[in-house]
Formats: C-alpha cells, sequence, structure tokens
C-alpha cells in the first residue's frame, strides 16, 4: 500500500478555508506540515508541500511568475512562481497589487432597505434634552492640556473614591479623566484645532452627564480657548452641568484640586437625576475598530462585525469606520460602496492625504501591519486591508469625515485617522460614537474613557486565552460550528445589551485609555 493511500486525504472544511470561490489560496485553520493532502470541495486533492501555521495560505492551483494571488476575491500579490500546494510566503510572494481607481461619474448606490419601525430593536440609553442619547453617565475631567492633566487625574480618582459611589448614585457610572500629552508647544493651526475638537466633543458627548474642564492658565489650548471653540460650533447641546477651573488663578495644584471635587460634589445629584428609558436602536453610534488582527480577521470576526453594523444601519442608526492606513489596496473596493462618485473621490483623496503624511515623515502605508499581524498570516496591507473594510459591513458609504467630527446624517460613514489604536479609538468616540466594537486575532485589552468598547475574538484559542478581556468570540465560524449571519446576530445583540449597561470587560477591567492623534506624529 503506497503513503498516498494509507493516509486518508483531511477535507478542505476541517483544515482550511477558501474565502471566495474564484480565491487561489486557501487559509489555514491548523497547523499543517507538510505533504498532507487536501480534498478539495471540487474533489480535487491538493498535497500541501511544506508547513503552513494558521491564518496563512497555500496554493490551490499554479499561480505562475507574474500572476495574481487572490483572497476575498481581490489580489493580494503578485506571484515569483508558486505552484499547485506550495505554502505562501514573503519568499514566493511580492506585494505589488493593482488597485485601479477610476469611478464612474454617474456613480450612485442605492441606499439601505430600512427595517420597518416595527422590527427595530430597543436598548436603554440616557435621553439628553438636546434629542441626543447616551449609553453611558459619566462625569469627565477634561485637562485642555498636558500642563493640567496631572491635576485632572488627582481629581477624578479622589472623586471616585471618595465622592462616588454605585450604591449613592446608581445613575452614574464614575468620575474619569482624559489626561493627554497635547496642548502647548505645537504648531498653531490644524494640530490645536483637531485637540480643541476632540477636547469639546468629549465634554458635549451624550455619554458624559457632566463635565469639569481644567487648564493650567497661559497654554495654547486654555479655556478660553475652548470655549471660544465651543462657541463657534455651537457650544454645548443642552444645559450640562460644567465647572470650569484654572490652575495658575486657583492658586496652585492643591487648591485647583480641591475646586475642581468641590464642582464633582456639587453636580453628582444633578447628574445622577437622569435614568435610562427605552430608545430604538436608531439612537446607537457604532465605532468600528480592529487591533492586534490575525489571518481570521478578515474571515470571521470582521465580517460578522459587518452583518452587526449592516443590521444597526438599517435600523436607522449609524456606523463609523476608520483606520485611513488599512484601506490602502482595498481604496477602490471602499469607493465604489460611496453613495455618489463625489464621496468616492472624497475616500481616494483621504487615502492620499495619509500617503502623503506619513511620507513627509519617512513612514509608508505597508508598513502598517505589525510583527503580531505579519505571523497571525497578515503579510501585507493589502491582505490586512481587504479583510478589515469587512468590519464596516455593505451598506453605502454617506460621508467621509475628519477625525473626531460628527457625521452629519445617519448611516455608514469613514473618518480620518490613523490604525494606531490608542489614537482612533478617541477618535472614534469624538465623532460621536456612543458603543465600540473592537475585533481581535491575537488579543487586545484597549478601552475607552467614556465609551464601552466591545471586544470580538477572531479564534476561539485567543478567546479562550484572554477570556477575561474578550467579550464575544467568532471562533465558531473558523471552527464551523457558527455561520456569519449567527455570530453577526450575537455581536447586534450584544451592542444592545452593552449600550443599556451591562459593562463590556474592558470596563470592569478599568480600561479608559484616550490620546489625541496629533498630525505632527507619524501614527500608522
Amino acid at each position: 500500500m503506497s503513503p498516498d493511500q494509507a493516509t486518508p486525504a483531511i477535507e478542505l472544511r476541517d483544515c482550511a478555508v477558501v474565502v471566495q470561490p474564484d480565491d487561489n489560496v486557501a487559509v489555514v485553520k491548523r497547523e499543517l506540515s507538510g505533504g498532507e493532502r487536501v480534498r478539495m470541495s471540487d474533489g480535487r486533492e491538493i498535497e500541501v508541500t511544506g508547513p503552513v501555521t494558521p491564518g496563512h495560505r497555500f496554493a490551490t492551483q499554479d499561480v505562475p511568475e507574474g500572476a495574481y494571488l487572490r483572497q476575498y476575491g481581490q489580489p493580494i500579490g503578485t506571484s515569483l512562481g508558486i505552484a499547485l500546494g506550495d505554502p505562501v510566503s514573503p519568499a514566493n510572494m511580492s506585494n505589488d497589487v493593482p488597485v485601479v481607481r477610476e469611478l464612474p461619474e454617474d456613480l450612485a448606490n442605492d441606499p439601505p432597505v430600512y427595517l420597518p419601525e416595527s422590527e427595530i430593536a430597543t436598548f436603554m440609553g440616557f435621553k439628553r434634552p438636546d434629542g441626543r442619547v447616551g449609553t453611558r453617565n459619566w462625569i469627565l475631567i477634561v485637562p485642555t492640556s498636558m500642563c493640567s492633566s496631572t491635576e485632572a487625574t488627582q481629581i477624578a480618582t479622589l472623586a471616585e473614591f471618595t465622592l462616588w459611589s454605585r450604591e449613592q448614585f446608581p445613575n452614574v457610572d464614575g468620575v474619569v479623566a482624559i489626561s493627554h500629552a497635547r496642548g502647548c508647544g505645537c504648531q498653531d493651526g490644524s494640530t490645536i484645532d483637531l485637540l480643541l475638537r476632540t477636547l469639546s466633543n468629549y465634554a458635549d458627548h451624550p455619554n458624559v452627564g457632566g463635565a469639569v474642564l481644567i487648564d493650567l492658565g497661559c497654554e495654547k489650548t486654555n479655556l478660553n480657548a475652548v470655549d471660544r471653540h465651543l462657541r463657534r460650533t455651537g457650544g454645548f447641546g443642552y444645559e450640562k452641568p460644567v465647572a470650569w477651573v484654572s490652575i495658575q488663578d486657583s492658586g496652585g495644584t492643591p487648591a485647583a484640586v480641591q475646586k475642581g471635587l468641590d464642582a464633582v460634589k456639587d453636580m453628582l445629584p444633578k447628574v445622577n437625576s437622569t435614568s435610562r428609558t427605552e430608545q430604538p436602536a436608531s439612537e446607537l453610534v457604532l465605532g468600528v475598530k480592529c487591533g492586534s488582527s490575525d489571518g481570521f480577521s478578515g474571515i470571521s470576526c470582521n465580517p460578522a462585525l459587518g452583518r452587526a453594523s449592516d443590521q444597526l444601519v438599517r435600523s436607522g442608526g449609524s456606523v463609523i469606520i476608520t483606520e485611513i492606513p488599512e484601506f490602502c489596496g482595498a481604496e477602490h473596493v471602499m469607493a465604489h460602496r460611496a453613495r455618489d462618485a463625489k464621496v468616492g473621490r472624497d475616500l481616494y483623496a483621504a487615502v492620499d492625504w495619509f500617503k502623503d503624511y506619513a511620507g513627509r515623515f519617512g513612514g509608508v502605508l505597508n508598513e502598517n501591519p505589525s510583527p503580531g499581524n505579519v505571523r497571525g498570516g497578515l503579510l501585507n496591507i493589502a491582505i490586512k486591508s481587504l479583510g478589515a473594510i469587512a468590519k464596516a459591513g455593505t451598506t453605502r458609504i454617506e460621508s467621509i469625515v475628519s477625525y473626531s467630527e460628527p457625521p452629519q446624517s445617519k448611516g455608514l460613514h469613514v473618518m480620518q485617522g490613523p490604525g494606531y489604536d490608542q489614537e482612533s479609538t478617541p477618535g472614534l468616540v469624538g465623532a460621536g460614537a456612543n458603543v465600540l466594537v473592537f475585533t481581535t486575532g491575537n488579543g487586545t485589552t484597549i478601552g475607552n474613557a467614556i465609551c464601552p468598547v466591545i471586544k470580538l475574538s477572531s479564534n476561539t484559542r485567543t478567546f479562550v486565552r484572554m477570556k477575561s478581556d474578550i467579550d464575544l468570540s467568532a471562533g465558531g465560524i473558523i471552527d464551523g460550528t457558527r455561520s456569519i449571519d449567527e455570530v453577526g446576530q450575537d455581536v447586534y445583540e450584544h451592542i444592545l445589551k452593552v449600550a443599556s449597561g451591562t459593562p463590556a470587560l474592558a470596563e470592569v477591567n478599568k480600561h479608559r485609555e484616550f490620546q489625541v492623534w496629533a498630525e505632527w506624529t507619524v501614527s500608522l
């Protein structure tokens, strides 16, 4: 009996995934050592010629030198000479891919097919007097610059441990500061405008029931600058409890901290007087984000999140996606989803702006994938981007907005911003997101100061290993026990649950990260 006859072939579904019918690679679900025969869905048997680790690929047909390898139905690289069954690696694939940017002038994608009102789900949220709805009710301490960040942290920490308790103020989620390292010693213009917009939008956010703004007094982004910005942009949407503290005018750190604590003590009862009421899902603004992705992210967690995104948009809600460097190599796919040619060109312009911006500092968008990404199978930016955009579902793109800029309509929107988690996540919240879903392959822990961040893993192994940090798993899609639609429905239902007050694990673990993107530093 020959060795081939002695060892039966492995069914494709048990070891790998072919994402689209016209792909010429299969993504491996479990490690193959080489020599295994894989029976494809069309009955062919392919011998894998070398080791392939989970998330990486082997060729399902000969791919001659100069031909494109395809995944997601799109080119992901150029073959340097790959035979049937060969593992795909940087040694036999270049990163060259075609991006054809032509858009028809009459491009027009249909609006979403909206659900009947009777089918729109509800959640329990904080309805604000200006009509917006929060999923949380924080008291926020806002330092206008790095020069007041220490005092802001002290106010929040002391207030949360000495003034606030869940038992006494059950409708208040706590007291938190958004300490940061921006605001002075920087160029005038867009850098300061971006910081003022972000800080103002956080103070005015529907997840914030009251705010204390604190400055040193002499910085570029002092209280007067924030006040001018708020007045120019319409100010607070309603008479929110707000206090203003200046360290220099107060006489120094101890006096300013005490003044901030007194302000928190005064506003706690008023903030607590707001309670949750039933609200339609159309009041949700979902930020979608990914980090520490792997080769399964674009196959499981991202498309599952995309199903939830579609359901929210069809319910009349909003979705915001960012990480412009992770559109590179897939921007043509997204541009053709724009509501019209202008929005499509705006998307191309956003990608080109980022390429130019990174280039001025010696950066290139192709360097976005991290070592963990590459180890997990995301060999280049095209593979990473084609999987990353799945988070945004399938509905049309309504507009492209600036970092931390709220969209002016419902539906799906793209926000300019980096892929860097610590900066892009706060930008989504500044743009109005009142709940986030963050997909991850290798596992990540990031949260946000005022917005719940739900973690969704791409695979079961990571979910089990980091079960104290990751809320949901899409690993069943890879394991073959769940469909994308089933996991997508789980994600949507969990979004509603968390929006209603159930804490995301990042909140349980006190992850309250905040940082503001600065255009004079390169963050990919």
